[in-house]
């Protein structure tokens, strides 16, 4: 049960006041952000019980354990396949068919990372694919900067592909109660219009780049692409598995599951049929983030019981009722400046309960379905803009230090910013088409 308060309480300001510093914590990086957000999970519900407005109870229930277990499984099945070494062998396979051609093998390696972010997580697309496109351009005798920059960039535009795509998805599904088939029709057209359009943009800053002639084309093409499948058998095994999950994400609504259900079912499939080590499996599952995510549905649960985020709900819901279109415009563009900064996890998280009020104040399905989409748009390619703002670009950066140019904060800029322009642009133009021709009543 919320607690009606006062806008002068000593329980509102206290809340508020463990919510902004846990929130300062994590995004000045002065402690692990896992850390940071534990800390003021347990701060809020001690101020809480103290105070009488958010005991244990209330803060266990604040944790939305759907997208915990989502997360979960995804990750899991994402361990057992990586040790096949199943994404290696197609990238080797998309290089080859390239002939090492900058301007093929910029396209077909960046199809295949945002194809794969869009299933799989975006930061372990890079950890397996930056390593074997240095390895390539090295052959080739060409620069890998161009290659890992868009790389990057195109995983952080699959992610926004579907439901699982990116943490962000997962966590705005939950809260909304859309699903797989749902993000499929909404999000992946402007993921795919997104990547055509930085496309575009990539192949005029690297204008250049793209016209080289590669060396040593013959050794690229000697490579032997089945030696990169460490586990033939298990790859096999484990492509029919994500074929199960990815046809029950498309018919979970129907039957009646929820997504968290068909993530762990398919984890628990994965380790039957892949029969891998299962400790090494579950220690490659990234447990900060799960328990970070919990912690921040807890912080922002003390948010939700002293009534803050209902009232800035209903503020919103004024603005939102007859001016739509602005409302869902002002949303895309501030979570995508918001989250060029900040972590866009912790950012949904915090605005996805605004949005649920939305609904249960009345707002109309068709004025707030396009804020949902909105809020996905710009949370997930707002972390295009700087260095920091995507997992997949901070990993990536850490990768390119081992090449001879490695890229720093100017490098990526001057292909994140553009990016981050033409998604949000795109991304802006396509919810205008939704808004005005029906789309999303």
């Amino acid at each position: 049960m919320e607690t009606e308060i006062s806008a002068g309480s000593v329980e509102l300001w206290a809340a508020l006041g463990v919510f902004l510093a846990a929130y300062i914590l994590i995004f000045t990086e002065k402690i692990h952000r896992t850390i940071a957000a534990l800390i003021g999970a347990v701060a809020m519900v001690l101020v809480g019980t103290f105070l009488g407005f958010y005991d244990q109870g209330a803060a266990l229930s604040s944790i939305d354990f759907g997208t915990l277990f989502l997360v979960t499984g995804m990750m899991v099945m994402v361990a057992i396949l990586e040790g096949t070494g199943a994404t290696q062998y197609l990238a080797i396979r998309i290089a080859q068919a390239s002939r090492g051609r900058p301007l093929l093998l910029l396209s077909g390696l960046g199809a295949f990372t945002a194809g794969a972010s869009a299933f799989l997580d975006n930061v372990t697309t890079m950890v397996l694919i930056a390593p074997l496109t240095i390895s390539i351009a090295d052959i080739l005798d060409l620069s890998p900067l161009p290659f890992l920059t868009t790389e990057a960039a195109f995983a952080v535009m699959g992610g926004l592909a579907t439901l699982v795509g990116d943490p962000a998805n997962i966590i705005i599904g939950s809260g909304s109660g859309f699903g797989f088939v749902d993000f499929l029709v909404h999000l992946a057209p402007v993921a795919l219009v997104v990547w055509v359009g930085s496309l575009a943009v990539f192949f005029l800053i690297f204008r250049d780049f793209v016209r080289k002639h590669p060396k040593n084309v013959e050794k690229l093409m000697e490579i032997d692409a089945k030696k990169a499948l460490e586990d033939p058998a298990g790859a096999r095994r484990m492509s029919v598995v994500l074929g199960v999950v990815i046809l029950l994400y498309l018919v979970h609504q129907w039957l009646g599951l929820e997504p968290a259900t068909v993530a762990m079912l398919g984890a628990a499939l994965a380790l039957v049929v892949g029969r891998p080590d299962v400790r090494k499996t579950f220690s490659e599952v990234e447990w900060s983030a799960v328990f970070f995510y919990g912690a921040l549905f807890v912080l922002v649960g003390g948010l939700e019981h002293v009534g803050i985020l209902n009232e800035f709900a209903l503020l919103f819901q004024r603005f939102a009722q007859g001016n739509v279109l602005v409302a869902s415009i002002i949303i895309l563009w501030g979570a995508g400046l918001l989250s060029a900064v900040v972590d866009n996890v912790a950012l949904v998280i915090a605005l996805v309960p605004v949005l649920q009020r939305l609904g249960h104040l009345g707002l109309p399905p068709e004025h707030l379905t396009p804020l949902w989409w909105s809020l996905a748009i710009g949370a997930v390619l707002g972390g295009l803009a700087t260095p920091i703002g995507s997992s997949a670009t901070v990993v990536t950066i850490s990768l390119s230090e081992r090449t001879a140019t490695p890229i720093d904060a100017r490098r990526w800029m001057a292909v994140g910013v553009p990016a981050w322009f033409v998604g949000l642009s795109l991304g802006t133009l396509f919810v205008v088409w939704g808004v005005l021709s029906g789309f999303y009543a």
